[in-house]
């Protein structure tokens, strides 16, 4: 078929308005706009549609004051009053196109970015079939969109973009929760409350009445925490559940050595305001006492969530995490036979004073020639978390300080 016959024209049938409106949307992805259904036209007889518009994605103009926010991003206008259209109408039980204007008064999309418009992005069931074996499978949202989109032949033959795959899982991890799960979750709850009323659990909704987050602590959780909290590593890697939602595990080491478990939060979201949920209620749980460290992986919203919940809390990286972290954006640098990740190591955690740890950090840096790499800039920017030297002088001069206003307050009352 010729562009000319897939062009509108006067006069050309549909059998339905949908067909019409898929007619529209094709010729809106071959020509380089966005698509958009505007009003339509009913009978005072039947109620029936007997016209409707069709339009281009900027026609008419935003509401003056509108959305307006300071953003030191210039966007371009949504709306510039285009009068492309096409007009159907029901003529002889046949809907007819009576009306088209072709003319746009903005800039076309080429179609290496036409897909990316909403009226282009379409994830059928089919797809989302795809998306839910592949994260069956352990495929993260990223990996699982760059999987589909070699499928497809790449991303412009997608037909939805990574953001329509994140929206898509959110939503399901809500109808998820919201649709048995959290009655199997609850009852649960109250069998362990039966056999031990210590037990503590809280959960969280939005303004649907949606369950969000979760934390529970057992008895035994409650007992380990108070003898051995003080050093506490929380970690949300363990994201393998069914619904793929994060669960947070609050751990440490009893007198044993032994891994004891502090408490665990099935997480909606790892968002800022989710982990400061789960912190505050974690310190509810356990009597408001905090922890002197907390280690963690580089999550900036777990980060963030920490600087105001446990401000006074000391926290460090994870140094597996680390590890893990290096090895993903260093990679190339430990390929045949280097020795990088085992100096790095060294600069972690086998080096005892600061002056050579400094020296250490410039030797790696030159052997490698990694002065400007800004992973590595960004690591020693935060190295008094990571590096044993560094965190382990401010863990003594904070004792110390400890110390120091212990016996200030024992001379005072003397």
């Amino acid at each position: 078929m010729d562009d000319d016959q897939l062009k509108p024209k006067i006069g050309k049938e549909f059998g339905s308005l949908e067909e019409a409106w898929m007619f529209w949307n094709d010729y809106a992805r071959r020509t380089g706009f966005g698509a958009r259904k505007h009003s339509s036209t009913k009978s005072k007889k039947t109620g029936e549609i007997i016209t409707y518009r069709y339009v281009c994605c900027k026609e008419g103009l935003k509401d003056e004051g509108k959305g307006e926010r300071q953003s030191s991003r210039q966007r371009g206008e949504t709306r510039t009053n285009c009068k492309a259209l096409m007009v159907v109408s029901y003529i002889n039980q046949k809907f007819k196109i009576t009306r088209f204007d072709e003319e746009h008064n903005h800039p076309l999309h080429t179609q290496d970015t036409v897909h990316l418009l909403v009226s282009q992005r379409n994830l059928s069931e089919v797809d989302a079939c795809k998306i839910d074996l592949a994260r069956k499978s352990g495929l993260q949202q990223k990996a699982t969109f760059d999987l589909m989109s070699t499928y497809a032949g790449g991303k412009a033959n997608v037909g939805y973009t990574r953001i329509d795959v994140q929206n898509y899982l959110q939503s399901k991890k809500k109808r998820s929760l919201k649709y048995g799960e959290v009655r199997y979750l609850f009852e649960y709850f109250q069998q362990q409350l039966a056999i031990n009323p210590a037990f503590y659990y809280k959960y969280q909704v939005d303004t649907e009445e949606h369950i969000t987050n979760v934390f529970w602590a057992d008895a035994g959780m409650l007992i380990d925490y108070a003898h051995f909290g003080e050093v506490v590593a929380l970690d949300t890697t363990y994201g393998t559940n069914s619904g793929n939602r994060p669960l947070a595990i609050f751990s440490g080491f009893n007198h044993h050595r032994s891994a004891v478990i502090f408490g665990a939060a099935l997480m909606f979201d790892e968002t800022t305001e989710s982990f400061k949920w789960v912190l505050e209620t974690f310190l509810d749980a356990h009597m408001q006492k905090k922890p002197n460290t907390v280690f963690t992986d580089q999550d900036q919203a777990m980060a963030r969530a920490l600087s105001e919940v446990l401000s006074d809390t000391k926290h460090c990286l994870c140094t597996w995490h680390l590890k893990q972290n290096g090895i993903k954006h260093l990679g190339n640098l430990m390929k045949g036979g280097s020795h990088f990740l085992t100096y790095f190591c060294k600069c972690m955690s086998k080096i005892t004073e600061v002056d050579k740890f400094e020296e250490a950090w410039s030797q790696l840096l030159s052997s490698y020639d990694v002065h400007e790499n800004r992973w590595l800039k960004s690591m020693y920017d935060i190295k008094e978390k990571w590096a044993w030297c560094i965190s382990q002088n401010d863990i003594v001069f904070r004792r110390k300080n400890d110390i120091d206003r212990l016996l200030h307050m024992l001379k005072k009352n003397i």
